[in-house]
């Protein structure tokens, strides 16, 4: 009977601190924190009354340092690709490469694990249109939104709508071209140079 007592007791003790050390888990950031994000995003338009196809696709790193429990500030960089098509004609086809800063504002916890969260980034972007021949370059600004989810204390899942707002100027390398100027709100356009995709990543808390 008393083995039977001592057994009950240690598997009690044992649960109570499983418990214990579960309640100490904490989600989210400090000041000091570092750390590394990659994002990938996808965006595909078919547009059947004029045969005109669209597909664009986004890769972008990101490191960042919390100056305080709420706000980071960082850099990334942007690689990003633009096809169309009409009538089954490629009209385009642009590949570019950018690098920014960023500062990030974490405002509201849905929950323990859901951290929401602001973004305004400023970036130079270089693009190549192979069907043009020609380069483009530029710079752009913008704000956008996303959400992370914690799976563990260190690694986070991560949802972002880019450039919610934004502006950008495009200059094509071109004798006589004149620049391009984009200003955006809603969910972005994706021929911008700069990105404005919907994109899911992982981030890395150190």
């Amino acid at each position: 009977m008393k083995k039977v007592l001592l057994t009950a007791a240690i598997a009690v003790f044992g649960l109570t601190n499983m418990n214990a050390q579960e309640d100490d888990k904490t989600f989210g950031f400090s000041e000091g924190d570092i750390f590394v994000e990659g994002n990938v995003g996808f965006n595909s338009y078919n547009d059947k009354n004029t045969d005109e196809k669209s597909n664009s696709f986004n890769i972008s790193p990101k490191v960042g340092y919390f100056i305080s429990d709420d706000l980071a500030i960082g850099g990334e960089l942007m690689f990003n690709s633009y096809k169309t098509e009409v009538g089954g004609t490629d009209t385009s086809d642009v590949t570019g490469f950018g690098v920014g800063a960023f500062a990030r504002y974490y405002f509201l916890d849905l929950g323990e694990r859901f951290k929401t969260n602001a973004e305004f980034g400023v970036a130079y972007s270089s693009a190549n249109d192979k069907i043009a021949d020609a380069k483009l370059n530029g710079f752009g600004a913008g704000l956008g939104l996303g959400i992370n989810y914690f799976a563990t204390e260190n690694i986070a899942l991560t949802f972002g709508l880019k450039n919610v707002l934004s502006f950008s100027s495009a200059k094509y390398d071109t004798d006589g071209a004149e620049a391009e100027t984009n200003f955006n709100f809603g969910f972005g356009d994706v021929a911008n140079p700069f990105g404005g995709n919907a994109s899911f990543g992982l981030l890395f808390v150190f």
